[in-house]
């Protein structure tokens, strides 16, 4: 009876499972989520740029992180809301192909949003606002294409690579930009293989070690291993190195078996035939050349047998770091032990034991700068410091990828997007119909960015962007905004009121306002574009979206806290 029940209800509601959730139409289902990402965009809005503010998010395990990285505070903050959700995932998807502008695909899509909102509120329908973001969108796409200021055409060229990713980096570490940029620059060019459309970021590590500051970080051409040498042998020049995926220790057999032994002899004979078979192996291996052995475990008598046959034993654990070794000396990992053949063994011009910082490790290095694999050693004093340049250092690994499909770039500072913000209003105001409206507000949620930039410096983002505004109609399409700006006191002979009697004035209200062209800031043509096109996607689908239908949770009653049985039992 309770199922005809419910199959009598009026609505949609009499078709669904009881305990089903619809909600539909215009306040229901598409401003609740329009609010939902505004909430989220708000987050990160206040970490954009070198001055953003840092977020504490703790997650699910007590882990605590302190970043303005938003790829990180996306992937930590356990977001449930649907609609939300999505601009995570497109956050996620930018992060994955470009590494850079997660930040810009959040703030950029919740700023959409929030303009759909008045035109909705103003009686626009939701597609006509989605086809009017779409043709404001295809104009960004061909004014970013006359905005490439420059390119680089030899990413060999170090110090045209550290031009390109200090603006990357600056944005998470604003002061430490060019110390990094040489590191990563160094790093990334190392690497670089002939055929640069091949370059791996996993060739690129990060080993951090605590104490010392930043500048005492180095790059080191091959792999690092964060632990001390197995046995008394510490270093070992142009090294052959054989690589075991197995433990290095007697060979267990695949199956149980039971040996009788009658007596102590026979004890003894059967131990030291095990024991012949290892020193046997060993004595191969020596043979072969081999004079470094790495592999994840090294029985006592295994390093006895070494020992004596003057191998060097390097214990690594992780896979990953496995096949980085293997990478970086040109081996082939092994799943038994026993003499390598010539290809299988790799080459390395040195691997000695060093000490950092009271840290001890093992150092596989290449003295050719054209490597395989590079590491940076990564040096700080606390371990959120690290973590923190760790970030920014694989965000501008990621932007060197970029570099190697797209080597143009366009102005940064907020220039790029005031430009697309002018241009696409003046097409806005030529296009007949209602799209008209959804176009300006589209170039109108691209000021958010340089204002946002403004705020976070203490700038007056009004009087800023309306200044931007008048220099990029005179022509000057490459001026943003200047974060230094309010620590700063400047003379401008064309412009003020308070004069010193000779004809030039001193104005403490600072301008906001460089030539980011001069000053080497510069974004990313290729993650510019994907960051808008997912920006633009993802504000579209949460648009299109006109009813929620949720299911009722599947499973019993949730769990009681403590604290709650706990007041049961009071």
């Amino acid at each position: 009876m309770a199922s005809l029940a419910n199959f009598l209800r009026p609505g949609v509601g009499g078709m669904l499972k009881e305990g089903t959730k619809h909600l539909s139409g215009v306040e229901e289902a598409v401003l609740k989520n329009i609010e939902a990402c505004k909430d989220l965009a708000s987050i990160v809005r206040t970490s954009m740029g070198p001055n953003g503010m840092n977020k504490m998010v703790l997650n699910h395990t007590g882990k605590v992180f302190v970043t303005t990285d938003a790829a990180t505070i996306m992937k930590e903050l356990d977001v449930i809301h649907p609609a939300a959700k999505m601009m995570v995932m497109a956050a996620q998807s930018q992060e994955r192909e470009c590494g850079d502008g997660t930040g810009f695909v959040i703030v950029f899509a919740g700023e959409l949003l929030e303009q759909a909102q008045e035109l909705i509120r103003q009686g626009l329908h939701p597609s006509e606002i989605i086809q009017g973001y779409q043709k404001g969108y295809e104009k960004a796409l061909q004014v970013l294409e006359t905005l490439v200021t420059t390119s680089i055409p030899n990413l060999r060229d170090k110090k045209a690579v550290c031009e390109a990713l200090r603006s990357c980096i600056a944005s998470k570490q604003y002061g430490l930009e060019d110390l990094i940029a040489s590191l990563v620059a160094e790093a990334c060019i190392s690497v670089l293989p002939s055929d640069e459309r091949h370059f791996n970021v996993d060739n690129i590590r990060v080993s951090k070690v605590l104490g010392g500051s930043l500048p005492f970080s180095t790059v080191v051409h091959g792999t690092v291993v964060s632990q001390e040498a197995a046995g008394s042998i510490k270093s070992v020049q142009n090294a052959k190195v054989a690589i075991y995926s197995c433990d290095f220790d007697i060979e267990n057999p695949e199956t149980k078996g039971t040996v009788l032994i009658k007596n102590a002899t026979e004890l003894q004979t059967y131990n030291r035939s095990e024991e012949d078979s290892l020193e046997k192996k060993v004595k191969d291996i020596a043979e072969s050349g081999v004079t470094v052995v790495v592999s994840p475990k090294f029985g006592d008598l295994a390093l006895h047998f070494l020992e004596r046959y003057k191998i060097m034993a390097v214990k690594c654990s992780s896979k990953v770091d496995l096949r980085r070794i293997a990478r970086s000396c040109g081996a082939a990992g092994l799943t038994k032990v026993e003499a390598p053949d010539t290809e299988s063994i790799g080459f390395c011009d040195s691997v000695m034991e060093e000490e950092i910082s009271s840290t001890k490790m093992v150092v596989f290095r290449q003295k050719n700068e054209n490597s395989r694999v590079a590491t940076i050693l990564l040096r700080g004093g606390t371990e959120n410091m690290i973590d923190d340049v760790e970030r920014a250092i694989d965000d501008a690994v990621n932007v060197f990828k970029v570099l190697t499909r797209d080597n143009r770039f366009v102005p940064g500072a907020g220039a790029t997007e005031i430009e697309l913000a002018r241009q696409i209003s003046s097409f806005g105001d030529k296009s007949p119909g209602l799209d008209q409206y959804a176009i300006k507000k589209y170039a109108e949620s691209l000021e958010v960015f340089p204002r946002t930039l403004a705020e976070n410096a203490g700038l007056k983002a009004t009087d800023v962007v309306s200044r931007l505004y008048a220099v990029h109609t005179s022509g000057q399409c490459t001026t943003g905004i200047d974060i230094e700006a309010s620590s700063k006191v400047r003379e401008d002979i064309t412009d003020g009121s308070l004069s010193n009697g000779t004809g030039a004035v001193h104005e403490t209200l600072p301008t906001g306002i460089l030539d980011a062209k001069s000053c080497d800031i510069y974004d990313s043509l290729a993650t510019k574009k994907s960051a808008l096109t997912l920006a633009t996607q993802v504000a579209t689908t949460v648009l299109k979206i006109d009813q929620i239908i949720m299911a009722k949770q599947a499973g019993g009653p949730k769990p009681q806290s403590r604290d709650a049985d706990a007041d049961d039992a009071a």
